[in-house]
């Protein structure tokens, strides 16, 4: 039964069937979408965690939001770096009070970002690596211009990413997961990539890999 919050971000929950030291998954909808998107994938994740989903803070239309603007020029996708920086400064402060409410094992989540939350949990583990036990970025990319600086490269090394890309994605395409892969094997030690043949979307198959990939990365 998911249960809506009102944190700085208002968010949906999904209780595990075992309420103590339970590990946590935040989830980051994509740009356009809302918090009832990712939670939907939670019952068919792993029932022994607790899943978090919060509505990003910019409102675009009815039930739509992002985590910041998006332009559209002749020479594709341009983002405001300022208005990126203030979007991760909210995400981080939602998870250091999700954290302190639910006090995970160790005080560290898993992210789970789509697309523009993809970008979002790339920034949040390139600057506050101590908050995360793993991310899990699908159908996205680095920052790129909104690049922030590593703030602890030998920490960053012990993340665990997960990265699962569309071949035929038409909105964030294929080489950009592929980048996003190249740049990961330079900078950690723990990476999985897979490519499937869909669009811009998440897999069935993707799906068992996520499930998988959790189990095979929850702390014991």
């Amino acid at each position: 039964m998911f249960q809506r919050q009102q944190r700085s971000l208002t968010s949906l929950e999904l209780s595990p069937e075992k309420e103590s030291k339970s590990h946590l998954i935040v989830m980051l909808h994509g740009y356009g979408s809302n918090e009832k998107d990712l939670i939907q994938l939670a019952p068919e994740l792993l029932p022994e965690c607790r899943y978090t989903s919060p509505r990003a803070p910019l409102q675009l239309d009815h039930e739509m939001y992002g985590w910041f603007p998006i332009g559209f020029t002749p020479t594709g996708l341009s983002v405001d770096p300022d208005a990126v920086k203030e979007a991760l400064k909210q995400c981080i402060t939602y998870l250091e009070e999700v954290i302190v409410s639910f006090r995970p094992p160790e005080g560290k989540v898993f992210l789970l970002g789509f697309s523009q939350g993809a970008i979002m949990s790339y920034m949040t583990a390139f600057t506050r690596p101590d908050l995360l036990h793993g991310v899990i970025a699908l159908s996205g990319q680095l920052p790129e211009s909104a690049m922030p600086e590593i703030s602890s490269p030998e920490l960053l090394k012990t993340i665990p990413f997960l990265v699962l890309h569309g071949i035929y994605d038409d909105i964030l395409p294929i080489e950009k997961g592929r980048a996003a892969r190249l740049w990961l094997e330079q900078h950690t030690l723990d990476l999985t990539y897979h490519e499937y043949p869909v669009a811009h979307q998440i897999s069935g198959v993707g799906v068992t890999t996520i499930r998988t990939w959790l189990t095979e990365h929850l702390p014991r």
